[in-house]
């Protein structure tokens, strides 16, 4: 398997992008703990920044009818329509996450079942975008696998291969703390949401 094989995901979600919004809206939210941390570390009024948002559904609906306000990123239009049809209020672009560059700081970022599709070398200049895109306060919200190395499945695209992989837990710990972020929270193939390999992590502290 070769890094370039990454660039076969947003194709994929692009042609099976109603597909994919339907099966995850029927799946059961099993990771509702997801938007429960950012509500309650980032704080009602906040401004969360969500890659790779999709529909809006589960996750960015349940940030603002929570109080917070979501600026969600796809690279999917498909996907974006659906987003601003479901919660116009909130701000929705079309974009790669990443070369994403806003110019402004949210005290909310969440990459939630979608940074685990990038490359490793991508997965590793994403945290210039982080920090580029992080409020002082900010709490960083996202999932990988739980050890280094690639994989594929095949999930709502049939017979299609969807691209997956994760660094080495150290390397994440090491990326975070260059990148002024420091983890609150690691857990490993978390039963609760699915199986999933979260972090929690947040600004570090200035004394």
């Amino acid at each position: 398997m070769t890094a370039s094989f990454s660039e076969n995901v947003i194709e994929l979600y692009q042609r099976h992008a109603m597909e994919w919004d339907a099966a995850r809206r029927r799946s059961g939210w099993n990771d509702r703990d997801v938007g429960r941390c950012v509500r309650s570390r980032a704080g009602r009024g906040s401004h969360v920044l969500d890659l790779g948002c999709g529909g809006g559904e589960p996750v960015a609906r349940f940030l603002v009818e929570h109080g917070l306000h979501v600026t969600g990123v796809d690279s999917s239009p498909q996907m974006i329509e659906l987003a601003r049809n479901r919660l116009p209020p909130q701000e929705w672009i079309v974009g790669d996450m990443r070369r994403l560059a806003l110019n402004r700081r949210f005290d909310g970022i969440l990459a939630w079942d979608s940074y685990f599709h990038l490359s490793h070398e991508a997965q590793r200049t994403m945290f210039a975008i982080f920090d580029a895109h992080a409020s002082d306060r900010a709490v960083l919200l996202f999932n990988t696998g739980p050890e280094h190395g690639e994989a594929t499945s095949t999930y709502t695209f049939k017979d299609e291969q969807l691209y997956h992989a994760s660094l080495a837990p150290d390397e994440y710990r090491a990326l975070l703390d260059r990148s002024g972020f420091e983890v609150v929270l690691h857990i490993t193939n978390d039963a609760r949401s699915g199986g999933r390999t979260a972090w929690l992590c947040r600004r570090k502290r200035t004394e």
